[in-house]
C-alpha cells in the first residue's frame, strides 16, 4: 500500500470520535469482521489508527478505498462543511430514465477530459442521494486528498448541493461534468448556503411548511380612557400585543422549527424617491441593490426579531420569504437566459 494512502487513512481515523470508529469501519466494509475483532478500540486513537493502517496494508487498500471512508465520515458529519445549492435546467420538459452507471461514466469522462490528475469516488445512499467526492490535482501534481470537493445529487431532481474545496477555479469544471452527466443544459447557484445540508434540502424540496402573510394592519381608533383603568388597560394591552406578535409570527413562519439557513442573498430593484428639487427623479432607471443576509441560524433570527422588540410585527415579506425569493430569483434569471457561459453545456 502506498505511503500517502496509509497516511490518509490514519488521519481519517484520527478525525473520528473513538466511540464511533468501529461503527464507521463496519459501514466502510473494507475490513472483515474477523479483522475488526482484532482491534482494541479502548486504547488511544493514535494506536487504533496505526492498527487500522496495518490491516489495510494486508488488504492492499488504494486511494479509492480510503476516499470511501472519507465519504462515510462526511456523510455522518456533514454539518462540518459549508453547502451551497445549485439548480439545473433542461431545454425541454421531457423526463428521462436515470441510469446511475451512465451518470458515473459521463461524469468521470467529462472531468478527466479537462484534468487528468483527479480522484473521483461515488457512494449511493438510500434516499436516492449520490455522494460524489472529487480530489483535485494539477497537470503536474497528484490530487490533494485533504481538500476535496463534495457533491450531493438527488436523481430525478434538478438540485445539486456542493461543498467546494478552496480551489474555486475548479468549480466550473465540476458544474460542467454535472450537467453533462445528468443531461441538463445549464446550472445556476441559488445563493442559499448553510452548514446544515438537511435544512437546505427541506427548503428546495419544500419539506417544511411556511405560511405567508395575509395580515393588513388596521388603523387604531381613538378612544377615551378613564384614569382609574389606565394600569389595567396597560397590562391588558401588553398581553394583547404579545399575543398579536405571536400570532403574526406563526402566520409568517409556521408552527415548526425553521430550516438552518446561514446565508442568503437576492437583488432588489425599486424606484428611488426623493424631493422634487433633486434631479434624481428625472432619471427613469430604477435603484438596484444586492441584499445579503448571514447568521448562524438566519430564519430563527428573523423569527425572533418581533418578540424581542427589535422589529415591528408583521415582518416584511422580503424577510420572511427569503427561501421563496431565492427560488423566484432563479426563475427570473432563467426566463431572461442569464446564466454563466462556463456553466452551460455546449
Amino acid at each position: 500500500m502506498d505511503e500517502t494512502v496509509a497516511e490518509y487513512i490514519r488521519r481519517t481515523v484520527l478525525k473520528i470520535p473513538r466511540d464511533e470508529i468501529k461503527m464507521m469501519l463496519q459501514k466502510w466494509g473494507f475490513l472483515s469482521e474477523a479483522q475488526l475483532q482484532t482491534l482494541n478500540f479502548h486504547q488511544i486513537k493514535d494506536n487504533i489508527s496505526q492498527e487500522v493502517v496495518q490491516l489495510c496494508e494486508e488488504n492492499s487498500a488504494d486511494i479509492k478505498q480510503a476516499a470511501l471512508l472519507d465519504i462515510i465520515y462526511n456523510h455522518i458529519y456533514q454539518n462540518k462543511r459549508m453547502w451551497s445549492v445549485y439548480q439545473m435546467r433542461k431545454t425541454g420538459e421531457e423526463l428521462e430514465y436515470f441510469d446511475l452507471t451512465d451518470f458515473k461514466k459521463k461524469f468521470k469522462r467529462r472531468l478527466r477530459s479537462a484534468l487528468k490528475n483527479v480522484t473521483i469516488t461515488f457512494r449511493e445512499y438510500e434516499d436516492n442521494a449520490i455522494w460524489i467526492r472529487v480530489a483535485w490535482g494539477t497537470p503536474y501534481r497528484q490530487p490533494n486528498q485533504y481538500k476535496p470537493s463534495y457533491v450531493v445529487y438527488h436523481s430525478q431532481t434538478p438540485y445539486v448541493f456542493i461543498s467546494a474545496s478552496v480551489l474555486k477555479s475548479n468549480l466550473p469544471l465540476l458544474c460542467q461534468a454535472l450537467i453533462v452527466a445528468s443531461n441538463y443544459h445549464d446550472i445556476r447557484e441559488m445563493e442559499l448556503r448553510s452548514h446544515s445540508l438537511n435544512s437546505l434540502k427541506d427548503i428546495v424540496f419544500k419539506r417544511y411548511s411556511q405560511n405567508f402573510q395575509t395580515y393588513c394592519p388596521k388603523p387604531v381608533q381613538g378612544r377615551t380612557v378613564e384614569p382609574e383603568s389606565v394600569d389595567l388597560r396597560i397590562i391588558n394591552e401588553n398581553r394583547s400585543e404579545k399575543e398579536r406578535i405571536q400570532r403574526l409570527n406563526q402566520e409568517a413562519f409556521g408552527d415548526g422549527p425553521q430550516p438552518i439557513l446561514q446565508f442568503a442573498q437576492y437583488k432588489l430593484e425599486t424606484m428611488f424617491k426623493s424631493s422634487p428639487e433633486l434631479e434624481v427623479l428625472d432619471k427613469k432607471e430604477p435603484f438596484r441593490c444586492l441584499v445579503k443576509f448571514s447568521s448562524p441560524h438566519l430564519l430563527e433570527s428573523l423569527k425572533s426579531l418581533a418578540p424581542a422588540g427589535m422589529a415591528d410585527a408583521p415582518l416584511s415579506p422580503l424577510l420572511t420569504c427569503i427561501p421563496q425569493k431565492a427560488r423566484n430569483y432563479f426563475r427570473i434569471r432563467e426566463k431572461r437566459g442569464l446564466f454563466p457561459e462556463s456553466f452551460v453545456s455546449p
